[in-house]
């Protein structure tokens, strides 16, 4: 799928709209699974009480959040690229948090022991160079996790999921942000995004080894994991 010239600034955009309902809006979408799904990416990354993560498209923090709440030594770094989750963030817990773009990360090679992000992938521009970026900041063996929607395979749940993302999302969007529009936009992001193997692949091609995937809420959501291949001892 080619994306327009200024997706960015269109995802942005909208992600400016929308900020102020972003978290109560999740939790309808999802019938509040999404703290459940957070939870079991962190489990997945393998986190370590001394350890540095980075949430990348932290939005207003939920990962980084739980991950602190579950280690609070645990250095956490909340990188987003819209200033208006991350002021809704800061708001509620503190953190260091970055202006960052997950195409071209503001840190060093080997920066971090884990990477999490949550709904961030289907959003970017170039997948492809969003995981090479996680890689490149993750040092030798450690865990990259992806939650992300996932297109489902057809199945007796296909009519009602149907019906929950072109009827009731954009609905709930309307009555709570006044907006139909922006989340019609996050249905069909869902729909064009990567089924859960492609996207197992490209974080292969990436430079992950040990990559594996779970789906969820009836095949529409997926948590993806991986290992950044470990440099041998000399």
């Amino acid at each position: 799928m080619t994306t327009p010239p200024d997706h960015a600034g269109r995802v942005r955009a909208l992600f400016t709209r929308i900020a102020p309902h972003y978290d109560r809006m999740n939790f309808l979408m999802t019938a509040g699974q999404d703290a459940r799904w957070r939870a079991e990416a962190l489990r997945r990354a393998d986190l370590h009480p001394d350890g540095r993560l980075l949430d990348l498209g932290a939005g207003t923090g939920d990962l980084a959040i739980a991950a602190r709440r579950m280690y609070p030594s645990l250095r956490v770094v909340a990188a987003d690229f819209t200033m208006d989750m991350l002021r809704g963030g800061q708001g509620r817990a503190v953190l260091d948090w970055s202006a960052a773009d997950a195409l071209s990360l503001p840190f060093a090679d080997a920066t971090f022991d884990a990477v999490v992000s949550g709904f961030l992938m289907r959003n970017v521009s170039d997948r492809a160079q969003a995981l090479r970026e996680q890689c490149r900041v993750l040092r030798s063996g450690g865990r990259i996790v992806i939650l992300d929607t996932t297109r489902p395979s057809r199945n007796l749940f296909t009519p009602l999921i149907w019906i929950h993302m072109h009827l009731v999302i954009p609905a709930l969007g309307q009555w709570l942000a006044g907006s139909r529009a922006d989340y019609s936009y996050l249905t069909a992001s869902t729909e064009n995004f990567l089924r859960a193997k492609a996207l197992a692949d490209m974080m292969r091609e990436a430079g992950f080894t040990q990559v594996g995937f779970r789906r969820r809420m009836f095949g529409t959501i997926a948590i993806h994991w991986g290992q950044k291949h470990a440099s041998p001892v000399a």
